[in-house]
């Protein structure tokens, strides 16, 4: 194997870059609104400095917020994950603790690998649901991740790479979104939370039902 093909970079996002930027904007939007709104408010009674005071106070937080979504990027390296926000977070599969996440925000589940190692944590975004329809990641996303995780010939790596591969092999088929393994485990997690965790044994008792 050549250095080329050991340092491919594989591109994991599920949403598209102009897709993140314009919900960045909305945020930092929101947060000039907010913090102007607030501003103003104590303005009135407390005085313009602390006036400023309290929009900065409300809305350098939710600026900083909004520019971390801009910026966030993840991709697979050589069998390492990395994140980019204002710095970058890199976590190898290899020897990392697999979970899954399950969020669920105003009817849109979205589920997660987090990749836990070394005091550090990346939630990678694998498909995300609302209703019977969504968004997954790519076929050749799923493929390169599941190959990595496979790779490390760990049990918690085989089991996330054949849940993958299931995946993969449904999509192929072209089952509807209800019929595919992501969005049959992420139903798994109750309703009314806004985030849930699914351990690598759930994981593993799920993916036998799968054969």
């Amino acid at each position: 194997m050549t250095g080329q093909q050991r340092q491919e970079v594989v591109p994991l996002d599920l949403l598209d870059p102009p897709v993140v930027r314009r919900r960045a904007w909305s945020v930092a939007l929101g947060a000039l609104l907010v913090a102007a709104a607030f501003g103003g408010i104590v303005g009135l009674f407390g005085g313009v400095v602390a006036g400023l005071v309290t929009a900065a106070v409300i809305g350098l937080p939710l600026l900083l917020l909004a520019l971390v979504e801009a910026r966030r990027r993840t991709w697979l390296a050589d069998g390492t994950l990395a994140v980019r926000g204002l710095g970058t977070r890199r976590v190898a599969l290899a020897g990392a603790t697999l979970d899954l996440l399950v969020t669920d925000t105003r009817g849109v589940r979205t589920i997660g690998m987090l990749v836990s190692g070394r005091g550090r944590a990346i939630n990678l975004a694998l498909a995300m649901y609302a209703g019977t329809g969504g968004r997954e990641l790519g076929i050749v996303q799923l493929r390169r991740l599941a190959d990595a995780l496979a790779a490390t010939g760990e049990a918690s790596g085989l089991v996330f790479s054949q849940l993958l591969v299931a995946q993969l092999r449904a999509e192929a088929r072209g089952d509807a979104a209800p019929e595919r393994p992501l969005y049959q485990i992420a139903s798994l997690a109750p309703g009314g939370r806004l985030a849930q965790k699914l351990t690598a044994p759930v994981v593993a008792r799920f993916v036998t039902t799968l054969d």
